[in-house]
C-alpha cells in the first residue's frame, strides 16, 4: 500500500487526496453503522467540547457553491457526532488521531498529516482516539441554499 505521507510529500496535496477518495470510494458499501462514544462509553456528552471555528467563506467560482474552510478540534475521548454536509469535505489532519467512521463504509484511521476527502451527503463521525485536541482543517464546497451540517441520532436497534 502507498504511504499517504510519502505520497504527500513528494507528488503533492492533490494526489494524497485522491488516494484518499479512491480509498473511501473502494470501500464496501454494506457496512454497519459505527457505534458512538455514548454507546461505547457511555458518555452522556459525547460531542461535549468539539468545536467548528469559521476560517473563512465565500462564493465558489460554481454558480450556487460556497466555498468554506473551518478548524475543528475535538477533545480526548470526544467526537463530530454523525453528521453530513451539502457537498464535498476535503480535509487535513494537523494534529491527533482520528477514526472516521461511515454509515455506508468501514472506517479510516487518520493522523497526523493526512489528508481525507468525505464525498457529497455521505453520513460520517469523527472519534478523536488520541492523546491530545484533534486539529482538522476542513474545507467544503457546498450549496449555499443549505446549512453547512446536517446531524443525525443513532437509529433504534442498530449497532449506532
Amino acid at each position: 500500500m502507498i504511504n499517504r505521507r510519502h505520497l504527500l510529500r513528494t507528488s503533492g496535496a492533490a494526489a494524497a487526496g485522491a488516494l484518499s477518495a479512491a480509498t473511501l470510494s473502494a470501500a464496501p458499501a454494506a457496512a454497519a453503522p459505527a457505534r458512538s462514544a455514548a454507546t461505547r462509553t457511555g458518555d452522556p456528552d459525547p460531542t461535549g467540547g468539539v468545536t467548528r471555528t469559521l476560517l473563512q467563506k465565500t462564493p465558489s467560482p460554481a454558480e450556487g457553491w460556497d466555498a468554506v474552510q473551518t478548524l475543528v478540534e475535538i477533545p480526548r475521548h470526544k467526537e463530530s457526532g454523525r453528521h453530513s454536509h451539502p457537498g464535498i469535505e476535503v480535509g487535513y489532519i494537523v494534529r491527533g488521531d482520528v477514526l472516521m467512521e461511515f454509515d455506508d463504509r468501514p472506517p479510516l484511521r487518520l493522523r497526523t498529516g493526512d489528508p481525507f476527502l468525505i464525498p457529497d451527503g455521505v453520513i460520517h463521525n469523527a472519534r478523536n482516539i488520541g492523546k491530545v485536541t484533534t486539529m482538522m482543517l476542513s474545507t467544503y464546497v457546498v450549496d449555499e441554499t443549505k446549512p453547512l451540517v446536517t446531524t443525525y441520532e443513532h437509529e433504534a436497534g442498530t449497532a449506532a
